[in-house]
């Protein structure tokens, strides 16, 4: 019988989330520093940080890749992923949200909430992750804990539960008062933690504090409730499980404050995580399907093995798949189907990761995030599993691609060594897409924006030493139905010896205002047997890859099958799907389309003096202004804007600013283009 070393009550599967420049990166490295993993603290400005190794993260100074490290406190495993912040690297973002059970949203205590942390906010609640926040940068002047406080409550929505008062602000900054245990917190020298009890000056304030975070909590909580209606107050106890439920369930989030990078605040980071987020245990089992049917696993390691794998990484020494183990044991040697690719594999070596640096282990059991050795076939949202209890794992969602560019190897002899790294570019990132234009022959490589693809041109650069040559970057639009056509009446009649082809099907199509693709049968007697129907719903999708307008997808388009017919010899599934394919194509032949370009939703921050310019260039690009705050004597502008007019912005931005304006864009969704705008 295989032992359990580390007990699944004292894992923490943890995950870093924030805008950038927010100070996650800064708050993982303290936190390694904290606990003991590191002896010398990581700064992002000088290139020393544990996990932004990647030499373009550190050369930008933003993290890029999702790193893994694992690290202790207080007698709990901390398995730790430290998220990108831009939104070109969201994609990172899903696949590591898909197996945390729990995360640390950072926030800057200047800025509050802004674009990429709505953005990492909402993923985390489609994924249901329990969250604590964490505002960083209070020795920042203008940092304000209440107002940062207020923006988290009014563009996030969640029931803020604010468990810490500030001693000092700004450059005075030096701790804070526990309200929970009621107790204050100095960080006097940066490093070692000193507790005291509450400082006369504000002891007024944080007894005003405690009792407005024990009513909201008693507002959420029963058991708290019932408790303070009794006696009027809630015991320590009862405060601490009550917000421990409250995370858990997702009713509320603990709010805590400091500053990283002064090394202010971490250790009661840490407590926090320890008390308040789940472990493996505290999550509801592992949802999967076998054979067709729901199947359940739970976080026990005498379980049959179930494991997600949720990043591949190609590294000098071999191929590392990082693994969330969610139910048994695994170790090194033992074979795993991979239910995805539907193939044995076998586990070469299992690795316990710091970033880019790992340590050995003989087994890992269910509640861990590591990293094996040995894996072939296994992708990003692959599942490994027992051979003799198989389960497939709903794979982490992947983003359609926003922008493209062709790409071509300058040497005549690196076509095929530029295929091999293209091909290695989509397995370590499934939001990379790679495909040859049958009208030029180009290979295009599209993903989710300009930086995006920069960095991985420049990985092939760097990595291959391949010299490449780059296109100017294009936009992916896509069309849509603005009028749809009825009764449209399609005929697949093949007849070239031997077994024929026959298909009648009828087609009304219409605009499908919820986006995508929706497909029903209204038709009545039998008259187009069901096996047959689905062969059409098929086509119909296989027709939606190429528009009539530029050969760009089709979306919001709904497809009714009203009527059809059948031969008793030459139907088949294959005459209806391809009956569906080009009966469709010539419905939307017929139909009025429309040409949808990408919009993202622009953040500029400039010095105010510079807003007039930056209005006028924003309107240039079609831009329509959203909103606009000074504080400060800085400007923030948010704006809507198409993604094709936002190429070469950031340059544009820094020349209109000396250098002093910045930007921030998320995708929102896609918008009729004008008329003229070329489709090809």
């Amino acid at each position: 019988m295989r032992i359990n070393h580390n007990p699944l009550a004292v894992v923490r599967n943890l995950g870093i989330l924030a805008h950038v420049d927010a100070g996650k990166t800064t708050v993982t490295e303290r936190i390694l520093f904290a606990t003991g993993t590191t002896h010398k603290r990581g700064e992002v400005h000088d290139g020393t940080t544990v996990t932004d190794f990647d030499p373009q993260e550190r050369d930008r100074g933003i993290t890029i890749f999702a790193a893994a490290v694992s690290c202790a406190w207080d007698g709990h495993r901390i398995n730790l992923i430290d998220t990108p912040g831009h939104v070109d690297f969201a994609d990172e973002v899903e696949r590591a949200l898909r197996v945390l059970d729990g995360a640390v949203a950072v926030f800057d205590a200047v800025a509050g909430v802004e674009p990429q942390s709505e953005s990492v906010w909402r993923q985390a609640d489609r994924h249901g992750v329990p969250r604590i926040a964490f505002v960083n940068k209070m020795d920042r002047a203008g940092a304000d804990l209440d107002t940062a406080v207020a923006s988290i409550r009014d563009r996030l929505h969640p029931a803020p539960l604010v468990v810490q008062l500030p001693i000092g602000s700004e450059d005075t900054f030096t701790g804070v008062v526990d309200l929970v245990r009621m107790r204050a917190l100095r960080w006097a020298d940066g490093d070692a933690v000193e507790e005291a009890p509450v400082p006369d000056d504000l002891r007024d304030e944080a007894l005003a504090r405690r009792r407005a975070l024990e009513e909201a909590v008693a507002e959420l909580h029963p058991g708290a409730l019932e408790e303070f209606c009794d006696t009027g107050t809630l015991t320590e106890r009862t405060l601490s499980s009550a917000l421990r439920d409250l995370t858990r369930d997702g009713d509320g989030v603990v709010v805590l404050c400091g500053s990283a990078y002064r090394n202010r605040g971490v250790e009661p980071l840490l407590d926090a995580v320890v008390a308040y987020l789940p472990s493996p245990l505290d999550v509801p089992p592992v949802r999967g399907t076998s054979s067709g049917d729901d199947q359940e696993r739970p976080a026990d390691p005498a379980a049959p093995p179930a494991a997600l794998a949720f990043k591949v990484h190609a590294t000098p020494t071999g191929r590392l798949t990082y693994l969330r183990i969610y139910s048994g044991t695994i170790e090194k040697g033992d074979t795993l189907w991979d239910a995805s690719a539907r193939r044995t594999e076998r586990i070469g070596r299992i690795l316990r990761v710091q970033a880019d640096r790992h340590a050995p282990l003989d087994r890992a059991v269910a509640g861990d995030i590591v990293a094996v050795i040995g894996l072939k076939s296994a992708r990003a949202g692959s599942t490994l599993c027992a051979p003799d209890a198989p389960l497939v794992l709903e794979p982490p969602g992947v983003p359609e691609p926003v922008v493209s560019v062709a790409v071509e190897s300058r040497g005549a002899g690196d076509t095929d060594r530029l295929a091999s790294g293209l091909a290695r570019l989509t397995e370590e990132d499934p939001s990379l897409v790679v495909r040859t234009d049958p009208e030029t022959g180009q290979t295009v490589l599209s993903g989710m924006g300009e930086l995006h693809l920069e960095v991985a041109v420049e990985k092939l650069r760097r990595e291959l030493g391949l010299e490449v040559n780059v296109g100017r970057p294009r936009v992916s639009y896509r069309e849509t139905v603005a009028r749809g056509v009825s009764g449209l009446v399609y005929r697949h009649v093949k007849q070239d010896g031997g077994a024929g082809q026959f298909a009648h099907v009828v087609l009304d199509v219409e605009p499908y205002e919820e986006g995508g693709f929706a497909f029903r049968s209204a038709v009545v007697g039998g008259r187009v047997p069901q096996e047959y129907v689905r062969a059409v719903e098929a086509g119909c999708r296989d027709a939606l890859a190429e528009g009539p307008l530029g050969g760009h997808p089709v979306t919001g388009v709904r497809v009714t099958l009203t009527d059809g017919s059948t031969h008793v010899k030459d139907s088949s599934d294959t005459a209806f799907r391809t009956a569906g394919r080009l009966g469709l194509r010539e419905a939307l032949r017929a139909c009025a389309m429309v040409l949808l370009e990408p919009v993202v939703e622009v953040t500029v921050t400039v010095p105010e003096d510079a807003v007039g310019g930056v209005l006028g260039d924003l309107a240039a690009r079609r831009g329509r202004v959203t909103g606009s705050v000074t504080r400060a004597g800085t400007a923030v502008v948010t704006a809507t804007v198409p993604l094709a007019e936002l190429f070469g912005y950031a340059t544009r931005l820094r020349s209109r600013t000396q250098g002093r304006g910045t930007f921030t864009a998320r995708p929102t969704g896609y918008a009729p283009a004008p008329v003229a705008t070329p489709v090809r």
